[in-house]
């Protein structure tokens, strides 16, 4: 059940994508999002080509540009795509994978099964619940210390995600022009959009800027000598 599942959503992510074709809705998206998804829309001509087919070479600035629900592909999208109809397009299309919108690749009888079975499962081993026997083998205590902890992140984390989803808020009636000013709330695929903004003009840097600071050279290096220290291995 659990590889039917996976299957599913790796099979409903694979099936979607959307190719870009004018310059224009790329306003704002950094160079390595753009060489990401021009390059993947030359992939797909090159695997999609018949014997002896030119395939034109990948153009970052020009594109087009073919965007996909894998999670490299579809955050970039999420971040800096500034047009809310593509956004919204793409956000739908991720939250709906292997859901009833796809019926051969529905994946809610199957969590209703695999639930089913959990609680079998942890009946037959002498358990109330399968979360009881999930933390039978973990350090937490018991079910209840753990709802406890969640409750006590919740007390102090939700009064912080609304006020700055209040902020965001602000910033894109503030800056978005006259589709977002008539604006109750953001819907979910405006959010992480204007999230990266708030960031950008609180400490004037974008994420295309620290790049260069961890690329997988550097990362590496810095695991590697991380590890060093901690356990005095080579």
């Amino acid at each position: 059940l659990g590889t039917t599942f996976s299957n599913n959503v790796l099979d409903d992510t694979k099936s979607f994508s959307l190719t870009i074709e004018d310059p224009a809705k790329m306003e704002g998206v950094p160079p390595s999002a753009k060489a990401l998804w021009a390059n993947a829309h030359v992939q797909y001509l090159k695997n999609n080509a018949k014997e002896n087919e030119d395939v034109p070479e990948m153009d970052a600035d020009k594109g087009p540009w073919r965007i996909t629900l894998d999670i490299p592909s579809y955050l970039p999208a999420m971040t800096h795509l500034k047009d809310r109809g593509l956004r919204e397009t793409i956000y739908k299309a991720y939250i709906q994978r292997a859901s009833e919108s796809n019926a051969d690749k529905n994946n809610v009888p199957l969590i209703y099964e695999i639930l089913s079975l959990k609680q079998e499962m942890a009946k037959m081993l002498g358990f109330s619940n399968y979360a009881e026997l999930s933390l039978a083998k973990k350090m937490a205590p018991s079910v209840k210390a753990v709802e406890e902890l969640t409750d006590l992140i919740a007390e102090k984390a939700v009064p912080a995600a609304k006020k700055e989803l209040a902020e965001i808020t602000a910033l894109a009636k503030e800056q978005g022009g006259d589709e977002y000013t008539s604006l109750e709330k953001l819907e979910p695929w405006d959010v992480t959009y204007w999230s990266e903004r708030l960031k950008e003009s609180k400490f004037n840097m974008t994420d295309e800027e620290l790049r260069p600071y961890f690329a997988l050279p550097a990362v590496l290096d810095g695991m590697f000598g991380l590890l060093s220290r901690l356990f005095d291995v080579e």
